[in-house]
């Protein structure tokens, strides 16, 4: 901790249990403390801080009334959870969150019994909680369980599939939904939080269960009637009647920043409320942060930056983001024809729709926290001549998996699926690794899966997605910087199915999938260096494979080395795939497939992550002195 940062009461707290021996006079400066601790540990670190900041008193107020880790505390997506994290034992740790060996950025099982369930994407939590509800139930215990949900998580399918069968079991469940963006009914002060204590406290609640009872003997058709009417009556002064329908009862709105307000409310639920609930706290994503405050993402996602001035640090900008060669190239198709148009879940920065969007309002949609409804609407946009780009990044596309199945693959629509954070991410570790879209995607009949290595591949591969209309199309791209080369105003058409060869040698091939081709030409040059002279090919395509350019390098060349930033099971099996059938792997040809690793990495830098996996330069060199073995050593002598 920096010597300047004053925390006399959050000195004294290192896990819940110390929280809870406050008088509730002090939970205001704990939380003040609370704030300047989370401000000054992300300024060091960087990572998501304006979720955090909007949740200070909310993550206070749980924790003083609710006996964590027995009660079961679940932080949906989980990136608002560093205040949780900072109270819960870790707080000597922050300072190495989204460091490698140090914090994750979100909640993890095996990091904290205060972290019941992982988390990274959004909209499980309710799913989670209920299966812990009920879970309780069986065994007989008495423990609460509390889900925090955004309203941005809350628009996504999967959170209504889970109320709605909270609501059918009628599970003693905790819902907060915590609203920094979108309410529709706002807070109005000491009244509203009047209101919400009432329709919780024991007079209420005492009253409908009486109802319920007496209405019981007039038939369950009454009974449905005439309790419905009642919770109506009450949806018109406190809201909520969608989540009463549902079979929630409904509290709120609230303010989340008032803890005079929060902690009677959550000690009412806690003591009275037997069935599912839903209790809607309004908070401001950023508070108590000036510079967050003003800023347009509320200080979402932020580097290392001066805590002063908020000024953040900008890493060094040698060649365009991929992400933005994607947003120009898009919107340069979009300019020669007016069929293409743009999909986001609710990621169209993280995109670069948003550039698009600027450029093609109305042809720009973002359809929320729900995959698969993206997935299934682009397919109707397609059925209809149009051309959709769904934008989803790798991870976040294995929620529509179905949807690309049933819905685009089998009836051979043209829905483009441009995919972003394809390999590694560094800092946001496993949960969102683009591990595996090459596998699902190729496996796939009539699916073209193309991964660029460049940022002029990736505008071709634009160019190319948007000209083919014979079928679904994908093509990957990694976060970050691309690596500098030259590239056209408008990208070329690419013939389907046909890589390319870079350098040409005789006695081991590199093939690569994507943007390790850099890697392949280093290491290349390290291996002519020692006598053996290497190709180097960018395969381009997974699916159709260039099954003539695969036979000419296992042919010509006593080692073939495939490398990709992908799971087992993707580019290099089906290359494995055609060279068994062909025979070519009973000639001698030594075949040495590069791929990351069958396990769930944590977060680091990018690059120590892929030298660790063996796909940097050094890596492909050591593995062909391997497959040589006699014959390198022979060479180097």
């Amino acid at each position: 901790m920096q010597p300047s940062l004053e925390t006399p009461l959050l000195d004294t707290i290192r896990v819940p249990a110390d929280l809870r021996k406050l008088p509730e006079s002090d939970l205001s400066q704990l939380a003040a403390e609370l704030r300047a601790e989370l401000i000054d540990a992300v300024s060091i670190t960087g990572g998501h801080l304006g979720a955090g900041l909007g949740v200070v008193e909310l993550t206070v107020a749980l924790h003083y009334v609710f006996d964590t880790p027995s009660d079961r505390l679940i932080w949906d997506v989980g990136h608002q959870a560093y205040p949780h994290k900072i109270i819960t034992g870790r707080r000597d740790r922050i300072r190495t969150l989204r460091q490698e060996g140090g914090l994750s950025g979100f909640t993890k099982r095996t990091e904290s019994d205060y972290d019941p369930f992982g988390a990274a994407h959004s909209s499980t939590s309710i799913s989670a909680g209920l299966g812990m509800a009920v879970a309780r139930d069986l065994k007989g215990g008495k423990n609460n369980v509390i889900a925090v949900i955004g309203d941005g998580a809350m628009s996504a399918g999967m959170a209504y599939e889970a109320m709605n069968n909270a609501g059918a079991h009628n599970a003693r469940l905790i819902v907060v939904l915590n609203d920094n963006d979108m309410s529709i009914a706002p807070p109005t002060g000491a009244m509203s939080a009047y209101l919400a204590r009432l329709a919780v406290g024991r007079t209420y609640l005492g009253l409908r269960d009486f109802g319920k009872k007496v209405t019981s003997y007039l038939g369950q058709r009454a009974d449905r009637a005439i309790t419905r009417a009642v919770e109506h009556a009450r949806g018109y002064v406190t809201g909520g009647t969608l989540f009463e329908e549902m079979g929630f009862y409904h509290i709120g709105p609230i303010d989340g920043h008032n803890l005079e307000h929060l902690v009677p409310l959550l000690r009412n639920v806690r003591d009275n409320v037997n069935g599912p609930v839903l209790i809607h706290v309004i908070t401001q994503k950023g508070k108590g942060y000036a510079p967050a405050e003003a800023a347009s993402d509320k200080y979402h996602g932020v580097n290392k930056f001066d805590v002063i001035t908020g000024a953040q640090a900008k890493p060094p900008a040698n060649a365009p983001a991929y992400t933005k060669v994607f947003a120009e190239s898009l919107i340069e198709e979009a300019r020669h024809d007016d069929r293409v148009v743009a999909i986001t879940a609710a990621m169209p920065s993280g995109t670069g729709l948003d550039l698009f969007g600027e450029a093609f309002p109305k042809r720009t949609f973002d359809v929320g926290i729900a995959e698969q409804h993206a997935v299934t609407f682009a397919a109707g946009l397609a059925a209809e001549g149009f051309k959709p780009f769904a934008a989803i990044y790798s991870t976040f596309l294995q929620r529509a998996y179905d949807q690309v199945v049933h819905d685009v693959a089998i009836q051979k629509l043209p829905v483009r699926f441009p995919i972003d954070r394809a390999g590694f991410v560094g800092a946001d570790g496993p949960t969102h690794c683009g591990a595996f879209d090459t596998t699902f995607l190729a496996t796939l009949p009539g699916f073209v899966v193309m991964a660029a290595s460049d940022e002029a591949e990736l505008r071709h591969m634009v160019r190319t997605a948007a000209a083919y209309d014979e079928g679904p199309i994908s093509f990957r791209y990694p976060r970050g910087n691309g690596v500098g080369v030259d590239m056209p105003e408008r990208g070329q058409i690419l013939a389907i199915g046909k890589g390319r060869v870079i350098k040409e040698g005789t006695k081991v091939a590199l093939l690569s999938f994507g943007t390790r081709l850099q890697d392949c030409v280093a290491a290349a040059e390290e291996l002519d260096a020692a006598g053996l002279s290497t190709t180097v090919a960018d395969a381009r395509f997974a699916k159709p494979l260039d099954q003539d350019l695969v036979r000419r390098l296992a042919r010509e060349h006593e080692v073939l080395v495939t490398v990709e930033e992908g799971a087992v099971g993707g580019f290099a099996s089906h290359v494995l795939q055609l060279l068994s059938h062909d025979g070519l792997l009973d000639t001698g040809l030594k075949v040495r497939p590069l791929v990351l690793p069958d396990a769930f990495v944590d977060h680091a830098k990018p690059e120590k992550m892929y030298a660790d996996a063996g796909l940097d330069s050094a890596g492909i060199v050591r593995t062909v002195f391997a497959a040589l073995g006699n014959q390198a050593r022979a060479a180097l002598a």
